[in-house]
């Protein structure tokens, strides 16, 4: 091809939203990188490297050049790093697929979306402003919210998820695993289809 960008190669990237450190492993909010892990699991790629304030990895998917990134800033700054990476590359938002916690979700539930608002979402909010819109399908993790009143919403995204709850969001991110190919073989909007429910 005549007009091909230098990209080095990287047609999509794919971010799992974080926050880095021991205390948050495991974590409500951290269900991007969980599943991101779940994702190098699978397919046999590892992060070995820190580029644009990332732990990154590529991943040879179906003849596509795909950068996985699990961004090293704290969850409100993640889109300081998707920015830089998006940029660097020259990859389209509409080839950048964020997964997120989302607390609108019952636990469990996955969501996929083209686009939208960050719906509250931090890291969303980040990704929204460094990439110059909300044209990028993102994979929702429900995570729920607290039944009882007045309970602290930073307090219940940094705990642990417990019970039922933590068995239908480990099944979830299974979901989210399986859907993050899918996406970027078939397009957002099959995997819709496909996985939200």
């Amino acid at each position: 091809m005549l007009f091909q960008r230098d990209n080095g190669g990287v047609e999509w990237i794919v971010v799992g939203l974080g926050n880095p450190g021991k205390k948050y492993e495991s974590t409500r909010h951290n269900m991007g990188f969980l599943a991101v892990d779940g994702l190098a699991d699978k397919e046999g790629f590892r992060f070995t490297k820190l580029r644009f304030k990332a732990w990154t990895a590529t991943w040879n998917h179906g003849g596509k050049k795909v950068l996985v990134m699990k961004p090293q800033t704290y969850m409100n700054l993640s889109g300081e790093a998707v920015g830089e990476a998006a940029r660097f590359y020259k990859v389209p938002p509409e080839r950048v697929v964020v997964i997120s916690d989302d607390i609108a979700l019952p636990a469990g539930k996955l969501r996929i979306r083209p686009s939208g608002s960050a719906g509250g979402h931090n890291g969303l909010k980040s990704i929204i402003r460094h990439l110059g819109g909300d044209n990028f399908p993102r994979v929702k993790v429900g995570v729920g919210i607290p039944q009882q009143e007045g309970y602290d919403t930073v307090d219940w995204v940094i705990g642990k998820p417990r019970g039922e709850d933590e068995k239908a969001i480990i099944a979830a991110l299974d979901r989210a695993v399986a859907a993050i190919p899918y996406l970027i073989d078939h397009g957002a909007a099959e995997a819709m289809n496909k996985f939200n429910g």
